[in-house]
């Protein structure tokens, strides 16, 4: 399996603190964000990693991660997304390097407590179809702000919705998404949302609508760092007093 980063955007909810670089590069305690995204793949057991991102300082993400050797990573290469079209788009810079192979993709601003490798491994025992990382949200407010998924009496997916105004479950779609390499034609089907965007809830609609898609519920931590400077922060001292990527 190979792993996807996607690690673009303006960050315009971290302004001002995203004017002059790009918010995966913000320290998260002791490191920029995007190295713990690197060690949660690499810890998972995934070493050939795609970096995705754009903007006027993607040259940091080279200089910063190199070739990868120091961060676990056997193969480390890079896409240039040249305008904001969306995670799905983003997601289609890498089929070339995907070729065959599944794919984890992970929002690089996504920090978790625990390690992502009992999903990889469920996920290559899989037959087909797709499998996502759900987090547990209690608060109906911090719900409206996100893909929430709606579930039957069998625990089945039965649609995302995002951003809902009564949110269908007490759950939340975490930015961590495995495929199989089918999904680099569903890609070209999607129509852009009302933002102008190919939309990753579109993608996994799609698996959901066939029957393929699973999902582990994230036991622990599971922070958005770029959601809000709040929980950028949020983020910062949870990692601070318990770690990341841990077991």
């Amino acid at each position: 399996m190979k792993g996807v980063l996607l690690a673009g955007g303006t960050g315009s909810r971290l302004d001002p603190l995203t004017r002059i670089t790009n918010k995966h590069l913000l320290p998260v305690y002791d490191r920029p964000m995007i190295s713990y995204a690197v060690e949660a793949l690499v810890k998972a057991g995934i070493d050939e990693i795609m970096v995705v991102t754009g903007g006027t300082h993607a040259g940091e993400f080279l200089r910063l991660l190199s070739n990868g050797e120091e961060y676990g990573v056997r193969r480390l290469t890079y896409a240039y997304q040249d305008r904001p079209g969306g995670i799905a788009e983003a997601l289609g810079l890498a089929e070339r390097f995907v070729g065959t192979e599944r794919v984890l993709v992970m929002l690089a601003d996504n920090v978790f407590g625990r390690t992502i490798r009992p999903t990889v491994e469920r996920f290559g025992q899989q037959a087909s179809g797709a499998r996502i990382v759900l987090a547990r949200v209690p608060e109906p407010e911090h719900l409206r702000h996100l893909g929430v998924p709606e579930l039957d009496e069998k625990g089945r997916v039965v649609r995302i919705v995002e951003k809902p105004a009564v949110p269908p479950s007490q759950f939340c779609v975490t930015g961590v998404y495995c495929y199989e390499p089918s999904v680099f034609a569903v890609i070209p089907t999607l129509i852009p949302s009302s933002r102008g965007e190919l939309e990753i809830t579109d993608v996994n609609n799609h698996y959901v609508a066939a029957g393929e898609m699973s999902y582990d519920v994230c036991d622990g931590f599971w922070g958005d760092a770029g959601e809000s400077i709040d929980a950028y922060y949020n983020v910062v001292d949870e990692v601070r007093r318990n770690g990341a990527n841990l077991g």
